[in-house]
Protein backbone atom coordinates (compact mmCIF):
# COMPACT_ATOMS: atom_id res chain seq x y z
CA UNK A 1 0.00 0.00 0.00
CA UNK A 2 1.49 3.20 -0.98
CA UNK A 3 2.12 5.84 2.00
CA UNK A 4 0.60 9.16 0.66
CA UNK A 5 2.17 12.47 2.20
CA UNK A 6 2.18 16.01 1.44
CA UNK A 7 5.01 18.32 0.08
CA UNK A 8 4.88 21.75 1.02
CA UNK A 9 7.55 24.04 -1.00
CA UNK A 10 9.02 27.11 0.88
CA UNK A 11 6.09 29.38 -0.33
CA UNK A 12 3.70 26.94 0.95
CA UNK A 13 5.27 27.00 4.21
CA UNK A 14 5.71 30.88 4.38
CA UNK A 15 1.90 31.31 3.46
CA UNK A 16 0.92 29.60 6.44
CA UNK A 17 3.71 30.37 9.06
CA UNK A 18 3.97 34.24 9.65
CA UNK A 19 6.75 35.13 12.28
CA UNK A 20 3.87 37.04 14.29
CA UNK A 21 2.12 35.02 17.04
CA UNK A 22 5.06 31.96 16.77
CA UNK A 23 6.67 33.26 20.03
CA UNK A 24 3.79 31.85 21.99
CA UNK A 25 4.27 28.46 20.39
CA UNK A 26 7.84 27.81 20.76
CA UNK A 27 7.17 28.91 24.76
CA UNK A 28 5.20 26.53 25.05
CA UNK A 29 7.68 24.26 23.20
CA UNK A 30 11.09 25.39 25.42
CA UNK A 31 8.11 24.75 28.40
CA UNK A 32 6.93 21.14 27.23
CA UNK A 33 10.67 20.42 26.53
CA UNK A 34 12.04 21.37 30.15
CA UNK A 35 9.39 19.29 31.58
CA UNK A 36 10.61 16.22 29.46
CA UNK A 37 7.48 15.83 27.83
CA UNK A 38 9.94 15.80 24.83
CA UNK A 39 12.56 12.82 23.55
CA UNK A 40 14.93 14.63 21.82
CA UNK A 41 18.75 13.30 21.18
CA UNK A 42 21.77 15.91 21.00
CA UNK A 43 22.11 17.26 17.26
CA UNK A 44 24.00 14.53 15.27
CA UNK A 45 26.12 15.75 12.74
CA UNK A 46 28.72 15.42 10.83
CA UNK A 47 31.62 18.00 9.07
CA UNK A 48 31.41 17.90 5.21
CA UNK A 49 34.99 18.11 3.57
CA UNK A 50 35.84 21.07 5.50
CA UNK A 51 35.58 22.67 9.34
CA UNK A 52 32.49 25.20 8.00
CA UNK A 53 30.50 22.70 6.84
CA UNK A 54 28.27 20.57 8.22
CA UNK A 55 25.47 18.17 7.89
CA UNK A 56 23.15 17.41 10.85
CA UNK A 57 20.19 15.37 11.56
CA UNK A 58 17.58 16.50 14.64
CA UNK A 59 14.59 14.04 15.33
CA UNK A 60 12.09 14.82 18.30
CA UNK A 61 8.58 13.54 19.67
CA UNK A 62 6.39 15.83 21.76
CA UNK A 63 3.98 14.04 23.69
CA UNK A 64 1.54 16.63 23.58
CA UNK A 65 -0.04 17.74 21.23
CA UNK A 66 1.67 14.77 19.61
CA UNK A 67 3.85 15.01 16.98
CA UNK A 68 7.09 13.49 15.44
CA UNK A 69 9.08 14.17 12.77
CA UNK A 70 13.09 15.53 12.32
CA UNK A 71 15.20 18.36 10.52
CA UNK A 72 18.02 17.41 7.98
CA UNK A 73 19.81 20.50 7.67
CA UNK A 74 22.95 21.24 6.08
CA UNK A 75 25.19 24.21 6.98
CA UNK A 76 28.01 25.51 4.42
CA UNK A 77 29.26 28.76 5.29
CA UNK A 78 31.09 29.28 1.85
CA UNK A 79 28.10 29.68 0.23
CA UNK A 80 28.04 32.98 0.18
CA UNK A 81 30.70 33.61 -1.75
CA UNK A 82 28.58 31.87 -4.76
CA UNK A 83 25.59 33.53 -4.20
CA UNK A 84 23.69 30.72 -2.14
CA UNK A 85 22.26 30.23 1.18
CA UNK A 86 24.57 29.37 3.64
CA UNK A 87 21.59 26.53 4.73
CA UNK A 88 19.68 24.03 3.82
CA UNK A 89 16.79 21.99 5.63
CA UNK A 90 14.04 19.94 5.22
CA UNK A 91 11.51 18.51 7.74
CA UNK A 92 9.72 15.64 7.46
CA UNK A 93 6.87 14.66 9.74
CA UNK A 94 5.12 11.28 10.78
CA UNK A 95 2.11 10.03 12.00
CA UNK A 96 2.80 9.52 15.88
CA UNK A 97 0.49 6.91 15.83
CA UNK A 98 1.95 4.44 12.84
CA UNK A 99 5.11 6.17 12.10
CA UNK A 100 3.75 6.59 8.47
CA UNK A 101 5.20 9.55 6.57
CA UNK A 102 3.15 12.86 6.61
CA UNK A 103 4.79 15.35 5.39
CA UNK A 104 8.09 16.80 3.34
CA UNK A 105 8.44 20.44 3.62
CA UNK A 106 11.33 22.99 3.22
CA UNK A 107 12.63 23.88 5.85
CA UNK A 108 14.77 27.02 5.72
CA UNK A 109 12.50 29.36 6.31
CA UNK A 110 10.87 26.96 9.43
CA UNK A 111 14.68 27.42 10.59
CA UNK A 112 14.96 31.71 10.54
CA UNK A 113 11.16 31.93 11.70
CA UNK A 114 11.17 29.55 14.99
CA UNK A 115 14.82 30.57 15.87
CA UNK A 116 13.47 34.33 16.00
CA UNK A 117 10.73 33.52 17.79
CA UNK A 118 12.62 31.60 20.28
CA UNK A 119 14.55 34.51 20.42
CA UNK A 120 11.86 36.28 21.18
CA UNK A 121 10.52 34.47 24.35
CA UNK A 122 14.19 35.21 25.82
CA UNK A 123 13.38 39.31 25.25
CA UNK A 124 9.79 38.51 26.70
CA UNK A 125 11.41 36.71 29.54
CA UNK A 126 14.71 38.34 30.40
CA UNK A 127 15.58 42.20 29.15
CA UNK A 128 14.67 44.80 31.17
CA UNK A 129 11.14 46.00 31.20
CA UNK A 130 12.50 49.49 30.10
CA UNK A 131 15.14 48.03 27.15
CA UNK A 132 15.49 51.09 24.26
CA UNK A 133 17.98 50.11 21.94
CA UNK A 134 18.43 46.63 19.95
CA UNK A 135 21.46 46.04 18.14
CA UNK A 136 21.91 43.50 15.78
CA UNK A 137 25.04 42.07 14.68
CA UNK A 138 25.02 39.69 11.25
CA UNK A 139 23.37 40.75 8.07
CA UNK A 140 21.70 37.23 6.71
CA UNK A 141 17.96 35.99 7.13
CA UNK A 142 18.69 35.42 10.68
CA UNK A 143 19.39 38.97 10.81
CA UNK A 144 16.25 39.62 9.50
CA UNK A 145 13.71 37.43 11.07
CA UNK A 146 15.07 38.15 14.13
CA UNK A 147 14.56 42.22 12.98
CA UNK A 148 10.79 41.79 13.00
CA UNK A 149 10.48 38.94 15.46
CA UNK A 150 11.80 41.15 18.84
CA UNK A 151 10.46 44.13 17.32
CA UNK A 152 7.34 42.58 17.08
CA UNK A 153 7.74 41.69 20.82
CA UNK A 154 8.88 44.78 22.30
CA UNK A 155 8.99 48.52 21.03
CA UNK A 156 12.41 50.08 20.67
CA UNK A 157 13.28 53.57 20.25
CA UNK A 158 17.06 52.67 18.62
CA UNK A 159 17.59 49.62 16.41
CA UNK A 160 21.80 49.70 15.49
CA UNK A 161 22.56 46.72 12.76
CA UNK A 162 26.67 45.98 11.83
CA UNK A 163 28.20 43.24 9.66
CA UNK A 164 31.36 42.89 8.35
CA UNK A 165 30.17 43.32 4.81
CA UNK A 166 29.47 47.09 4.23
CA UNK A 167 27.17 46.06 0.92
CA UNK A 168 24.95 42.88 2.60
CA UNK A 169 24.70 45.51 6.53
CA UNK A 170 22.98 48.11 3.57
CA UNK A 171 20.98 45.52 2.03
CA UNK A 172 19.62 44.06 4.93
CA UNK A 173 18.59 48.09 6.03
CA UNK A 174 17.11 48.62 3.13
CA UNK A 175 15.03 45.18 3.77
CA UNK A 176 14.10 46.24 7.09
CA UNK A 177 13.03 49.42 6.45
CA UNK A 178 9.36 47.46 4.98
CA UNK A 179 9.13 45.60 9.05
CA UNK A 180 10.96 47.60 11.84
CA UNK A 181 10.39 50.74 13.09
CA UNK A 182 12.59 52.63 13.64
CA UNK A 183 14.52 52.47 10.75
CA UNK A 184 18.14 50.72 11.89
CA UNK A 185 21.23 52.37 11.77
CA UNK A 186 24.22 51.35 10.22
CA UNK A 187 27.15 51.11 13.31
CA UNK A 188 30.49 52.35 12.18
CA UNK A 189 31.83 48.98 13.81
CA UNK A 190 30.93 46.18 16.25
CA UNK A 191 31.68 48.42 19.36
CA UNK A 192 29.83 51.16 18.29
CA UNK A 193 26.61 48.82 17.81
CA UNK A 194 26.98 47.28 20.89
CA UNK A 195 28.15 49.98 23.36
CA UNK A 196 24.87 51.59 25.30
CA UNK A 197 22.65 48.49 23.63
CA UNK A 198 19.42 47.12 25.98
CA UNK A 199 19.08 43.75 23.77
CA UNK A 200 21.92 42.49 21.54
CA UNK A 201 21.60 39.76 18.97
CA UNK A 202 25.13 38.06 17.54
CA UNK A 203 23.67 36.02 14.22
CA UNK A 204 27.02 36.11 13.08
CA UNK A 205 29.01 32.76 11.50
CA UNK A 206 32.25 34.19 13.30
CA UNK A 207 34.87 31.34 14.63
CA UNK A 208 36.20 34.34 16.90
CA UNK A 209 34.57 36.86 19.00
CA UNK A 210 33.20 39.67 17.63
CA UNK A 211 32.31 41.47 20.91
CA UNK A 212 34.40 42.00 23.77
CA UNK A 213 33.14 41.61 27.40
CA UNK A 214 34.44 46.12 28.39
CA UNK A 215 31.62 47.06 25.50
CA UNK A 216 28.96 45.00 27.34
CA UNK A 217 26.55 47.49 29.31
CA UNK A 218 25.30 46.74 33.12
CA UNK A 219 21.44 45.14 32.33
CA UNK A 220 22.27 44.25 28.61
CA UNK A 221 20.82 40.76 27.09
CA UNK A 222 22.63 39.40 24.79
CA UNK A 223 21.51 36.42 22.47
CA UNK A 224 23.81 34.44 20.49
CA UNK A 225 22.85 32.12 17.79
CA UNK A 226 25.86 31.69 16.24
CA UNK A 227 29.18 29.33 17.31
CA UNK A 228 27.13 26.08 17.04
CA UNK A 229 30.59 23.99 17.14
CA UNK A 230 32.80 23.71 20.07
CA UNK A 231 35.73 25.23 18.09
CA UNK A 232 33.62 28.55 17.43
CA UNK A 233 32.96 31.17 19.10
CA UNK A 234 31.04 34.73 19.26
CA UNK A 235 31.95 36.24 22.93
CA UNK A 236 34.86 37.38 24.60
CA UNK A 237 35.06 34.75 27.56
CA UNK A 238 35.23 37.25 29.84
CA UNK A 239 31.91 38.24 29.01
CA UNK A 240 30.40 34.59 29.24
CA UNK A 241 32.03 34.39 32.96
CA UNK A 242 30.47 37.24 34.42
CA UNK A 243 27.17 36.79 32.66
CA UNK A 244 23.79 34.93 33.97
CA UNK A 245 23.99 32.34 30.77
CA UNK A 246 20.69 30.52 29.89
CA UNK A 247 20.59 28.10 27.39
CA UNK A 248 17.70 26.15 25.25
CA UNK A 249 19.16 23.00 26.20
CA UNK A 250 21.73 22.17 28.70
CA UNK A 251 22.46 18.76 27.26
CA UNK A 252 23.28 20.39 23.85
CA UNK A 253 25.06 23.30 25.47
CA UNK A 254 27.76 21.37 27.13
CA UNK A 255 28.32 19.74 23.80
CA UNK A 256 28.04 22.24 20.91
CA UNK A 257 28.22 25.71 22.16
CA UNK A 258 32.19 27.00 21.50
CA UNK A 259 31.66 29.89 24.09
CA UNK A 260 30.46 27.63 26.72
CA UNK A 261 32.76 24.27 25.62
CA UNK A 262 35.99 26.39 25.55
CA UNK A 263 34.82 28.53 28.70
CA UNK A 264 34.42 25.10 30.54
CA UNK A 265 37.64 23.96 29.19
CA UNK A 266 40.33 26.59 30.08
CA UNK A 267 38.85 27.26 33.29
CA UNK A 268 36.63 30.07 33.11
CA UNK A 269 33.92 28.57 34.40
CA UNK A 270 32.39 25.06 34.94
CA UNK A 271 29.00 23.26 33.83
CA UNK A 272 27.38 24.84 37.17
CA UNK A 273 27.86 28.44 35.70
CA UNK A 274 24.79 27.62 32.87
CA UNK A 275 21.82 28.84 35.22
CA UNK A 276 18.31 27.57 33.25
CA UNK A 277 16.76 26.28 30.25
CA UNK A 278 14.71 29.17 29.24
CA UNK A 279 12.20 26.53 29.27
CA UNK A 280 12.67 26.61 33.60
CA UNK A 281 12.66 29.84 33.16
CA UNK A 282 9.31 29.79 31.75
CA UNK A 283 8.24 27.72 34.01
CA UNK A 284 9.06 29.33 36.86
CA UNK A 285 11.13 26.84 38.15
CA UNK A 286 14.35 28.84 38.20
CA UNK A 287 14.79 32.39 37.91
CA UNK A 288 15.35 34.59 34.63
CA UNK A 289 16.76 37.72 35.41
CA UNK A 290 17.23 38.39 39.30
CA UNK A 291 18.36 42.10 38.92
CA UNK A 292 18.15 45.46 36.95
CA UNK A 293 21.59 45.81 36.53
CA UNK A 294 22.30 41.52 35.88
CA UNK A 295 23.75 40.80 32.13
CA UNK A 296 22.35 37.80 30.53
CA UNK A 297 23.58 35.52 27.78
CA UNK A 298 20.81 33.66 26.27
CA UNK A 299 22.71 30.93 24.03
CA UNK A 300 20.12 29.71 21.18
CA UNK A 301 21.43 26.36 19.58
CA UNK A 302 18.01 25.38 18.59
CA UNK A 303 16.14 22.09 19.29
CA UNK A 304 14.44 19.92 16.87
CA UNK A 305 11.66 19.74 18.90
CA UNK A 306 11.24 24.12 17.99
CA UNK A 307 11.69 22.60 13.90
CA UNK A 308 8.72 19.77 14.64
CA UNK A 309 6.88 21.64 16.46
CA UNK A 310 6.56 24.80 14.16
CA UNK A 311 6.03 21.77 11.21
CA UNK A 312 3.02 20.34 12.68
CA UNK A 313 1.66 24.08 12.99
CA UNK A 314 2.36 24.59 9.21
CA UNK A 315 0.75 21.02 8.41
CA UNK A 316 -2.21 21.66 10.39
CA UNK A 317 -2.59 25.17 8.71
CA UNK A 318 -1.86 24.17 5.25
CA UNK A 319 -4.37 20.65 5.31
CA UNK A 320 -7.48 23.49 6.35
CA UNK A 321 -6.48 25.32 3.51
CA UNK A 322 -5.84 23.19 0.72
CA UNK A 323 -2.55 24.16 0.41
CA UNK A 324 0.61 21.43 -0.94
CA UNK A 325 1.12 19.04 -3.50
CA UNK A 326 0.11 15.22 -2.27
CA UNK A 327 2.89 12.49 -3.25
CA UNK A 328 2.98 9.05 -3.31
CA UNK A 329 5.74 6.72 -2.20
Amino acid sequence: MANMAILLTDSDVRKVLPIAGLADVMERTLASFSSGEVSQPVRSSVHAGNHQAFFGVMPAYISTPSALGAKLVTVFSGNAARGLPALYATIVLFDPETGALSAIMDGRYITAARTAAVSAVAVRRLSRTDSRVLAILGSGVQARSHAEAVCGIKVFQQVRAWSPTPERVARFVSDARSIVQPTPRIAADAEDAVRGADVIVLATSSAVPVIQSDWIGAGALVISLGAHEPGMREMDPALTARARVIVDSRAAAVVEAGDIVQGIREGHFTEAHIAAELGEVILGRLPGRRATEEIIIFKSLGLAVEDVAAAQLVFARAAEQGIGREISL
